[in-house]
């Protein structure tokens, strides 16, 4: 039986840059910071990578957990830091918001890249912003 999602798991170019990030500009709280040196065969064969090293940060806020990895070996492919969201693959993290307007001010100002300013979409408003490394994260109000 599935009970629902545990966390989101990201890979990142730099893990001290991500953690800054979604710790210090986001608020999340690291709870594990870790990983694995080559040659850890039993991680090999579950991430189904051969000679794989990797560092390991879990966050939480909330209930929200996040988990990032950054890859020594093999290194990952840059991604494409403006992916349209109708490309196939997790499209985004969304992130439940209080005063969506003064967030995404308050974001927008540390450089976080957004599509618009924040949409009423009757029920709740949102808005689609991008990390340091081009993943879409919305923010969303709900409404009373």
């Amino acid at each position: 039986m599935i009970h629902g999602i545990d966390h989101t798991a990201l890979s990142v170019p730099d893990m001290d840059q991500a953690i800054e990030f979604y710790s210090g500009v986001l608020g999340f709280e690291v709870e594990m910071n870790a990983g694995w040196p080559s040659g850890a065969k039993p991680l090999d064969d579950l991430v189904g990578l051969e000679d794989s090293a990797s560092k390991v940060a879990m966050l939480r806020l909330g209930d929200t957990k996040l988990e990032l990895f950054q890859y020594q070996n093999p290194e990952g492919k840059a991604q494409d830091p403006d992916r349209p969201v109708c490309d196939h693959g997790i499209i985004h993290l969304c992130l439940a918001v209080s005063g969506i307007e003064e967030e995404y001010e308050r974001l927008k100002k540390v450089g976080v890249r957004f599509n618009s300013s924040p949409i009423d979409m009757g029920r709740e408003c949102c808005v689609y912003g991008r990390d340091p490394f081009g993943n879409v994260l919305e923010l969303i109000e709900k409404k009373g």
